[in-house]
């Protein structure tokens, strides 16, 4: 069998169960360590945390400068050639350890000129060099994402077992930070060992690394760069404008439970970006379309759950699971909980359509439209809400991209579409969130009461999907009897 036959043939559910593993992984390591952190470092270890870590992802995301999602794409369209995937490897590999050296120096610059939490700057010079190694986009280029998930699944542990031995106080602020920064360069400088299987030789000499991609590395670091303006900029604002160490804290950890939920969403979309390149690049845009509608279906039956869910347990969950301190963090987590919702309409677009069709700078004006609103509203809100005004900015911004997006991938999708696979999910998540609510009510701090409230979630929530005949639970039904 030639090799793009078998590269076709290439399961997009085994892939994704490859993913979800480590999605799952993920999520449950925030459970375990989120507790531990919030208690042994407080809200203003946490905050500290999370301000500077705002500030060196803007070096990071510089010393990346777009090539993963770049050099994925490219790997995927070119992943037939053995010689040609293996020089664009080496090309793009090149590219970013000059730019990453170049961050590293001006990182170095801000660390002797910065008057305040020097030496945890200083520890995360490890996090700018872990840049230069990361080589994940290759593998993802290939679909080739057990290497990813055996890797980033070691590196986890391994984070969580030195942070357990070892983070024992409040003052040990500066070993997480060491843990968090070293596990991730490691991590990264291991997938290397995995190179010599996969690389032809290539001549060193034919290599053109910035004539060939400079440019279009940039294309697809201006809606990088952009999108961390309501990502990462929040925090750096919420530091800057409000000086306070512990809003910081109460906005990280409420985004921490976000976030999880957003990458066991998108586990998906992180597989389908390449085999949706692979398919424009084969000109089946059927195809593409079908599994645009599919992953809307699937991704918006798990999206409104969440959103809802969230809405119904956070007042109990907060206290037990961060202690102490932190009942700021319900009302962000309220205002946070249509974040996945409304990230999945742009997140489909952006990974299925426009990323894989060539469009990434196309795609970049919505982004830099949604980062200006965010920043405007941030200049607006943090000063009178502190965090609950960054949240309220980013969930607008969000709106605004997927505005954008759904516009901008008309002759792929429509509002029309979007609703029908979105009204009875919704129909079946606020059914949901009513019971949730009347079984939590009265109660905080209940870890028990939380355990019930999401079992009866997911119980009530599944009957509504069934009375309603929505498309998901019926497609499921049939992949099951097809089965048996």
């Amino acid at each position: 069998m030639s090799n793009s036959k078998k590269i076709a043939q290439t399961s997009i559910k085994k892939n994704y169960i490859y993913n979800t593993i480590y999605q799952v992984l993920s999520l449950i390591t925030p459970l375990i360590t989120a507790p531990y952190i919030s208690r042994v470092l407080g809200s203003s270890g946490v905050g500290i945390y999370s301000y500077t870590n705002s500030i060196v992802t803007y070096f990071t995301l510089f010393a990346a400068l777009g090539t993963a999602s770049y050099g994925q794409r490219e790997i995927a369209m070119h992943r037939n050639d053995s010689k040609a995937s293996s020089k664009l490897f080496w090309e793009i590999e090149f590219l970013s350890i000059t730019t990453t050296a170049v961050s590293l120096i001006i990182w170095l610059i801000w660390i002797c000129v910065s008057t305040q939490y020097t030496a945890v700057y200083g520890v995360l010079t490890l996090s700018v060099l872990a840049v230069a190694f990361d080589i994940s986009w290759y593998f993802g280029g290939f679909e080739k994402f057990k290497y990813i998930v055996i890797r980033n699944t070691v590196v986890k542990i391994t984070g969580i077992a030195l942070l357990f031995l070892f983070v024992k106080k409040e003052t040990d602020i500066l070993l997480y930070v060491c843990i968090m920064a070293a596990t991730g360069l490691i991590g990264n400088i291991s997938m290397w060992t995995y190179l010599p299987k996969l690389l032809s030789k290539v001549d060193f000499k034919t290599l053109h690394p910035f004539k060939v991609h400079l440019k279009q590395t940039f294309l697809y670091f201006i809606p990088t760069i952009a999108t961390s303006v309501y990502t990462v900029l929040d925090k750096t604002m919420i530091g800057a404008i409000t000086n306070s160490e512990e809003l910081n804290g109460y906005y990280e950890q409420a985004t921490k439970i976000i976030r999880m939920v957003e990458s066991l969403l998108f586990s998906l979309n992180t597989v389908m970006v390449s085999r949706q390149s692979y398919l424009f690049a084969e000109g089946k845009t059927d195809e593409i379309k079908e599994k645009i509608d599919k992953s809307f279906e699937f991704l918006f039956a798990l999206a409104v759950p969440f959103m809802f869910g969230i809405w119904g347990v956070a007042e109990n969950f907060v206290p037990w699971f961060f202690g102490n301190g932190y009942k700021p963090v319900v009302m962000l987590l309220y205002l946070m909980s249509p974040l996945p919702l409304v990230i999945c309409i742009s997140n489909i677009m952006g990974s299925q359509y426009l990323t894989p069709s060539g469009q990434r700078a196309r795609s970049s004006k919505g982004i830099i439209v949604g980062a200006i609103t965010n920043f405007i509203l941030n200049l607006i809100l943090i000063h009178k809400f502190g965090a609950n005004g960054a949240t309220i900015a980013s969930l607008a911004a969000e709106c605004v991209i997927s505005v954008v997006y759904v516009h901008m991938s008309k002759e792929f999708i429509n509002w029309h579409q979007i609703w029908n696979a979105l009204y009875k999910k919704l129909i079946a998540g606020f059914v949901m969130f009513l019971g949730v609510l009347f079984l939590g009510k009265g109660y905080q701090g209940n870890i028990i009461i939380s355990m019930v409230q999401v079992v009866l979630g997911a119980v009530i929530y599944g009957i509504m999907l069934i009375v309603l005949k929505d498309k998901v639970i019926y497609d499921a039904f049939r992949t099951i009897k097809r089965r048996e």
